[in-house]
């Protein structure tokens, strides 16, 4: 990955911060499509970063729709596509001034934490032969996202990160803390869900008594 990738990015961080202070009533916000658009490609790997970080905000029905793209970029990642364009719907969904500043900032400081902690490691982990693997990976961490979990949508989304900076360096330390993250998040949705229904068997119990 270009090193240009998040110098733009911090530039563009840098500038909106800037504008936030001095302009009266001008338009901050930015559309999906053109957060992508700043990485100058549309990788795979890109729009994931893209969609994780958005998937982090916590904006009624951004899981929701997130989670859509998500699966549609999995179904993709499996059958070896390395380039992926967002959905028409999804390029033009705009999030808010004070989002878009936190996720341009979000993502500059992980590209610029990429390039220096991240480097080509344990290449297994980032094969091509791995591919259908992720892709499958990519589709249970959307579902997860998509399930209405309290904070449900920090630790997928937080693995969906790791995944694409993992696959962007070819990283098999951050894939492997990926898969562990994601674990996590599977975890704690099954333990909510477990939870969610014992309340209701003993709701119903008491009902009926």
């Amino acid at each position: 990955m270009s090193p240009h990738v998040a110098q733009r990015l911090r530039e563009a961080a840098d500038g909106h911060r800037a504008s936030t202070a001095t302009a009266h009533g001008a338009d901050l916000r930015l559309s999906l499509a053109a957060l992508l658009g700043l990485h100058g490609e549309s990788s795979g790997a890109a729009v994931l970063m893209l969609l994780a970080v958005v998937c982090s905000v916590p904006l009624p029905g951004t899981g929701t729709a997130m989670s859509l793209g998500i699966w549609a970029l999995a179904w993709a990642w499996t059958r070896g596509q390395d380039t992926f364009a967002l959905p028409a719907r999804l390029g033009h969904l705009t999030l808010n001034e004070r989002w878009t500043g936190r996720c341009l900032h979000g993502l500059a400081w992980m590209y610029e934490r990429g390039h220096r902690w991240l480097r080509p490691r344990w290449a297994l982990w980032s094969h091509a032969r791995t591919r259908v693997w992720w892709g499958a990976w990519i589709g249970l961490m959307g579902l997860v996202i998509f399930l209405p979990l309290p904070l449900g949508n920090v630790l997928p989304s937080l693995s969906l990160i790791l995944l694409s900076l993992g696959w962007m360096f070819r990283d098999g330390v951050a894939l492997l803390l990926s898969t562990a993250t994601g674990m996590a998040a599977v975890a704690y949705g099954v333990s909510l869900w477990q939870l969610v229904a014992h309340g209701l068997v003993q709701v119903w119990a008491r009902l009926v008594v």
